[in-house]
């Protein structure tokens, strides 16, 4: 039996194989498709509304021609995680504590290990100087003091957390939580290779 593929496939042109099953047949196959050298340096930078198909639409005219997009972009091992739209997400939640008061990590991740859905937690705390004018003696000097920045970079199951739970166990623990940020492909640019001819 031959395989017919539409003259839109990426696997027309792949050359055929033929490869042993389990039972010891011979069946046809195609060989692996390389991926292409990909030229030009168009980008397309992505949106929450995004889907592949409407791009290749827009882009090539043709839904189904999404395929060129995906090769151009080898980093990403999924075409949901190219738009940003795979279950797996990493959200990083600014975090801050009354002066004076221990930052309570330990709490935090604890409370974060036993949700259900998060993957894994990162702390991430960060020291700036920053001059402030102050006066000593009658005189105007410049102090050099520390300001803390927090977070905590939740990586989790979009399918069964969200981040407004997440939000709320953070400061369950203790924490004022701050606006939280999308660490995914939202904003950001994917590779659009030129329309490919024949």
């Amino acid at each position: 039996m031959r395989a017919v593929f539409s003259k839109l496939s990426r696997y027309r042109q792949v050359p055929g194989t033929e490869v042993p099953d389990a039972r010891g047949r011979v069946l046809a196959a195609k060989d692996l498709r390389p991926l292409p050298e990909v030229t030009g340096t168009f980008r397309h930078t992505v949106d929450s509304g995004d889907r592949l198909d409407t791009l290749a639409y827009t882009y090539y005219g043709q839904p189904l021609q999404y395929w060129h997009i995906c090769d151009a972009n080898p980093d990403f091992l999924s075409p949901l995680a190219l738009l940003g739209q795979e279950p797996l997400a990493a959200t990083r939640f600014p975090v801050t504590v009354a002066a004076g008061t221990p930052p309570p990590w330990a709490a935090a991740l604890r409370a974060l290990a036993g949700t259900v859905g998060v993957e894994d937690v990162t702390v991430e705390e960060h020291v700036t100087l920053a001059e402030q004018k102050q006066t000593a003696g009658g005189q105007p000097v410049a102090v050099v003091t520390r300001r803390f920045g927090r977070a905590l970079l939740v990586r989790y199951n979009r399918l069964a957390v969200d981040v407004p739970a997440l939000a709320a166990v953070i400061a369950a623990a203790g924490f004022a939580v701050g606006a939280p940020a999308d660490t995914g492909q939202l904003g950001r640019p994917i590779v659009v290779p030129p329309a490919v001819s024949g």
